[in-house]
C-alpha cells in the first residue's frame, strides 16, 4: 500500500522538530505518573460507564501536558482525552491521551502508556485528520516508542542521557491468518462487551491465539515492532490511537477503519492495524456483509 503523503504542515514547522516535541512531552508526563503515582491510587470520577475511571493522576498528567503544549506551541490545538480542549490557529492539533491503560494502572498492572500526537485536519471529522508526529511511552520500561511522517518508526529510551541508540521498529512479516497472533480490546459498556465477546468466539478458532494488553496504544506499538501480528478492536476514540496509528505505518504497517478503500480511517468503529499481507485478512473477520459485527 502507498505510504500518506505529508500533508502540508505551517511555514517554519518540520517534522523532525514535532516528533522530538512529541518524544519529550511523551517522556515527561511517562516520568510524572510513574514517580508521583500515590501510594493509594484514587479514582476521581467514571466516564461513559461504572468501570470507565479516571484517576486523579489522568487529570494531572493532562494538565502537565496542556501546560507545556502551551509553552512550546501556544497557537496550536489540543484534543485529550479528560476533555480540557483548546482551539488552534495554527492548522495543528496536539491530540493526548495522559494514561492510556487506566485500569492497569489504578491496579499497579505494568501495562500503561502515556499517547501525545500532534495531527493536521479537523480531529471532530472521522477521516478528517491525519497525524504528522506522534510520541507513546511506556513508563514501566522506560522506553518511548516514536514516528514522523516519512522518517520511520523507532524506540528511544526514556533518558537520553543513557547513550543508547533507537532501534527501528518493523512490523510482522505474517501472511497466514491461522497464524496470527491478534491483540484486542473491550469497550466498557456491557452490551458492547457482550458483542465483543461474541465476535471472539467466532474468531478465536480462526486464528493462533488472542492478546488482551488493556493499552489500546501499547497493542498498536505491539504490531509495530512485530510482537504481535496483528490488532483490532472497536470503540478507539482520537487520543486512543493517533500516535500508535502513525508508528504502526511507518513500521511498514496497515492501519484501517470499517469504511470500504485503502483510505478508510480507524476509528470507533473499528480500528485494524497489520502488515500489509494480513491486514484484509483481519479486518474481513470484523467486518461482515451488514457491517462491523463486534
Amino acid at each position: 500500500m502507498t505510504p500518506r503523503s505529508l500533508p502540508a504542515l505551517p511555514d517554519g514547522v518540520t517534522v523532525e522538530e514535532l516528533e522530538r516535541l512529541c518524544i519529550e512531552l511523551a517522556s515527561e508526563a511517562a516520568r510524572f505518573i510513574r514517580e508521583e503515582r500515590p501510594p493509594r491510587m484514587g479514582v476521581a470520577a467514571t466516564k461513559s460507564t461504572e468501570t470507565d475511571v479516571v484517576t486523579v493522576m489522568d487529570q494531572r498528567s493532562e494538565e502537565l501536558l496542556h501546560r507545556l503544549i502551551r509553552q512550546s506551541r501556544p497557537d496550536d490545538g489540543i484534543l485529550g482525552e479528560e476533555g480540557a480542549d483548546v482551539t488552534g490557529t495554527s492548522g495543528l492539533t496536539w491530540v493526548v491521551d495522559p494514561i492510556d491503560g487506566t485500569v492497569n494502572y489504578l491496579y499497579e498492572i505494568p501495562a500503561y502508556a502515556v499517547s501525545v500526537a500532534v495531527v493536521v485536519g479537523d480531529t471532530r471529522s472521522q477521516g478528517g485528520w491525519t497525524p504528522v508526529a506522534g510520541a507513546v511511552a511506556d513508563p514501566c520500561r522506560r522506553l518511548v516508542h516514536h514516528a514522523g511522517r516519512g522518517s520511520g518508526a523507532w524506540t528511544s529510551p526514556e533518558d537520553p542521557a543513557e547513550g543508547v541508540e533507537p532501534t527501528r521498529l518493523s512490523v510482522s512479516a505474517e501472511e497466514r491468518l491461522a497464524r496470527t497472533l491478534l491483540a484486542t480490546g473491550f469497550g466498557y459498556a456491557p452490551d458492547v462487551r457482550a458483542r465483543q465477546a461474541e465476535v471472539l468466539l467466532r474468531v478465536l478458532p480462526l486464528v493462533r491465539d488472542i492478546r488482551r494488553i488493556g493499552s489500546a496504544a501499547l497493542d498498536l506499538v505491539r504490531v509495530a515492532d512485530g510482537s504481535v501480528d496483528a490488532y483490532a478492536e472497536t470503540g478507539l476514540n482520537a487520543w486512543d490511537l493517533a500516535a500508535g496509528w502513525l508508528v504502526v505505518e511507518e513500521a511498514g504497517g496497515v492501519v484501517l477503519g470499517a469504511g470500504e478503500g485503502p483510505g478508510s480511517a480507524p476509528g470507533t468503529a473499528l480500528t485494524v492495524a497489520a502488515g500489509p499481507a494480513l491486514v484484509h485478512q483481519v479486518r474481513t473477520l470484523f467486518v461482515g456483509p451488514d457491517g462491523v459485527t463486534g
